[in-house]
């Protein structure tokens, strides 16, 4: 079982052998308990649930409470599911688990975030529709967006016409990318490229499904 929870710091960059400056977005990757594993007897599916960072016990419903304290563990604020597709978690109940053990430099990975939430935006920034022109008379209409269907035929708005509305906020999934710097003893992870989310979201790390190679 591969993957772990955790934090995003924020960006900042390394250098390889060849002095080429690369990208990278740190996490704080763990540490995480395996909270429980569900079974395909028991569940109905095979998954590895992990617990990531501890907090204040009042914090947390008894049930909450009383579901870690099952295997001893202390009050964990998140709670993740990771799915097996083989049937074998290779880890037990109540076993810690850090990023040294999960990942090293070179592997691919998918991150699961939740994008930064724009509020009630305009077609302009959510679709990226051309502005009107700014001449003839119009005074108010720059950033409007425009016709949205024909009149008489269908003399209505087809479904799922791209208009104004909420914009971000989402679950979103940035894939295959590289893990660059893994650091064991300060529970950081380092990979190429950007991750879903403000600094301070916490994301889900796991394997890439669909790994190829960027260079």
């Amino acid at each position: 079982m591969k993957g772990i929870i955790g934090r995003k710091m924020g960006m900042t960059q390394i250098f390889d052998s060849s002095g080429t400056v690369i990208p990278v977005t740190v996490i704080q990757a763990g540490p995480c308990y395996v909270t429980q594993i569900r079974t395909a007897d028991q569940d109905g599916y095979t998954a590895v649930q992990l617990g990531f960072e501890e907090t204040k016990p009042s914090r947390l419903t008894r049930g909450q409470l009383g579901h870690l304290k099952r295997n001893n563990l202390p009050a964990l604020k998140y709670l993740r599911e990771f799915r097996i597709r083989n049937g074998e978690t290779g880890v037990k109940e109540g076993q810690k688990i850090t990023v040294g053990n999960t990942f090293i430099v070179g592997d691919r990975v998918d991150i699961v975030g939740t994008s930064k939430g724009r509020g009630f935006a305009g077609t302009v920034k959510r679709h990226g529709f051309n502005r009107q022109p700014k001449t003839h008379g119009q005074s108010d209409r720059e950033r409007a967006p425009g016709s949205s269907s024909s009149t008489t035929t269908p003399g209505r708005v087809y479904k799922g016409t791209r208009r104004a509305g909420h914009m971000g906020s989402q679950r979103v999934t940035a894939q295959n990318l590289e893990v660059m710097v893994v650091d064991d003893e300060h529970n950081l992870l380092a990979v190429r490229g950007s991750v879903p989310g403000a600094k301070g979201g916490v994301v889900v790390i796991k394997p890439a499904r669909a790994h190829k190679s960027r260079r």
